[in-house]
């Protein structure tokens, strides 16, 4: 059976009994139908004034394949493991964006009998929260420009705005467009950029929001542009911040579905781990910590992408301090970074193998180098063989860890007990050591170096002319202090997607860095990547049906 039909055979619970083994009631919930909730403010309140004492499980990967890794499904799968060892785990995960679900990656629910449902509800308009977050950003673009011609009191320069608008769909067509045609009435004619909705500033400001009130300073504190004079200009001068607010009340408060085995997801927020920060919200993650023993949360692509972002940034922020760190990888992907092509994967290949593992090294020795202990976690595949395990758990012994076999795909949580197991001891016996990649009091183009030195290994930066005005001027306007956030390929530890394996010593380009005041970090572009992706030759909305009954097909 395919995963939507898997998912669609399955039984679920109703939400308000899946919420009650987190002795959650219903009046704790506001309801979506059946199958899907939101906390209640009062509740979200109550959880934030209480202690976080659950231990947190960052799961993540090896760089990207087409052979796949299952880093979702390993999350599920290893919640469903916990959950089935005796042990109170709740998932805390993002929620998909429709781009991928529409185009080449499918959707983020897991897969096999290792899921988070109602799959197709969550993988299309879920709860609307980022419906809410696109329209709250393009109300803020039409305030803008809405000052500018009614006589442009903030005395904005139009070839300034940097605020853009955005769509929660792959359109490469909109990546560069001109707005204001038609004449004096239809506003002042200028560029105008799209992003996906999901690295979108007010996503970043929603998952790292707690309150109403920390969501209106940050939405106050977005940089939209500058003066003819070259002063800033902050959104809180058009006095419409309480109006974006309005439209995001619902979509700060964390969803909660269920897994396969009908054990408590917490699933919250989307952005990108490639251009934006990578993880699901801090309040999802801080009520997962206060209702349960242990967390199960994952950052987007690989370890140097989403894990750095969700260390160096989310936990700076939220004061989160990971107890265990899960490395998901299969030996089809590792063949792969040996070289293999992908229709040679099924054949044993040991010396393509250790080619590959040395990318897993790589996200593995990051990890360590944040005080970090790990566990890799492999996809189990038919035609992984004796010969090739072994290599792999030798060589990864090596470094120290250990490597467990997981079919969770196959045979949900229990499939990935060996897994849970290895994350209890860990999270008992080997006391994390945890601390930043970098302090804030260092300069933002030294931290830039530091991620591409120490993470994606660089032999050094560099920065375009106007990458370098830029970080001058964000450090003089009191912005020096902020974490970066990098926006580069997700299919290479470099910045260039051909690099695959471990590359080492070249030189990384950054040819552009945009503030986000409101969210509090410095975005840093590096390569081709851009922030609005475009449509795959076959994209997998040819495959996406529905029936007169409602019932969907094709998802994946």
């Amino acid at each position: 059976m395919t995963d939507i039909e898997i998912a669609q055979k399955n039984k679920m619970e109703k939400i308000v009994d899946v919420a009650s083994k987190l002795n959650l009631k219903e009046d704790d919930l506001d309801l979506y139908g059946q199958y899907k909730a939101k906390l209640t403010f009062e509740k979200l309140k109550e959880l934030q004034s209480l202690p976080k004492n659950g231990k947190v499980v960052l799961v993540t990967a090896i760089t990207p394949t087409p052979a796949g890794e299952g880093k979702s499904t390993v999350s599920i799968g290893l919640a469903d493991g916990l959950n089935r060892i005796g042990k109170k785990a709740v998932l805390a995960l993002r929620e998909p964006s429709l781009g991928p679900c529409f185009g080449v990656k499918g959707g983020a629910c897991g897969g096999g009998y290792a899921q988070i449902v109602p799959m197709e509800d969550i993988n299309l308009h879920f709860t609307g929260d980022i419906h809410a977050i696109s329209i709250a950003t393009n109300l803020i673009a039409s305030l803008i420009d809405n000052s500018i011609h009614q006589g442009n009191p903030l005395n904005i320069d139009p070839r300034t705005i940097s605020w853009k608008r955005c769509v929660d769909l792959n359109d490469r067509a909109l990546r560069n467009t001109i707005v204001g045609l038609g004449g004096r009435t239809e506003g002042v004619p200028r560029e105008q950029q799209f992003s996906i909705a999901v690295a979108s500033e007010i996503m970043a400001i929603v998952c790292l929001s707690q309150t109403i009130s920390e969501l209106k300073k940050r939405i106050d504190q977005i940089v939209i542009g500058y003066t003819y004079d070259k002063r800033m200009v902050k959104f809180a001068e058009l006095k419409c911040t309480g109006a974006v607010a309005a439209l995001l009340k619902d979509a700060i408060r964390p969803n909660l579905v269920q897994t396969l085995e009908k054990n408590p997801a917490f699933v919250h927020g989307g952005p990108f781990a490639n251009i934006a920060h990578g993880c699901n919200s801090i309040n999802a993650t801080n009520c997962a910590r206060t209702l349960g023993d242990y967390v199960v949360t994952e950052a987007g692509f690989a370890a140097d992408l989403g894990a750095e972002k969700f260390l160096d940034i989310k936990c700076r922020l939220a004061g989160i301090e990971p107890s265990c760190v899960v490395i998901v990888a299969t030996i089809r992907a590792l063949k792969m970074h040996g070289g293999v092509p992908k229709n040679e994967l099924s054949s044993e290949n040991v010396e393509a193998l250790i080619k590959g593992i040395e990318n897993l090294k790589v996200h593995i020795q990051n990890m360590q180098n944040f005080g970090l202990p790990v566990v890799v976690a492999v996809n189990k595949f038919i035609t992984d063989t004796e010969k090739e395990v072994k290599t792999l758990v030798d060589e990864v012994a090596k470094l120290g860890v250990n490597v467990k076999i997981t079919e969770g795909w196959g045979k949900g949580g229990e499939g990935a007990e060996d897994l849970a197991k290895e994350v209890v001891r860990i999270c008992s016996d080997e006391k994390a050591d945890f601390k930043f990649l970098y302090p804030l009091e260092m300069g933002l183009k030294e931290k830039i170096e530091t991620i591409a030195t120490k993470i994606y290994r660089a032999s050094h930066v560099e920065f375009s002319s106007e990458a370098l005005r830029k970080l001058k001027s964000f450090t003089e306007c009191g912005y020096g202090n902020l974490p970066v956030c990098m926006a580069k390929t997700q299919n290479s530890i470099s910045h260039d997607k051909t690099l695959i394996g471990a590359p080492s010593g070249y030189a990384f380009p950054v040819r552009d860095v945009q503030l986000y005041a409101g969210a509090g970090f410095i975005v840093a572009l590096s390569g081709d990547i851009m922030t609005m992706p475009g449509l795959p030759k076959a994209p997998a909305a040819l495959s996406i049906d529905v029936d007169d009954n409602g019932v969907i097909s094709g998802l994946f």
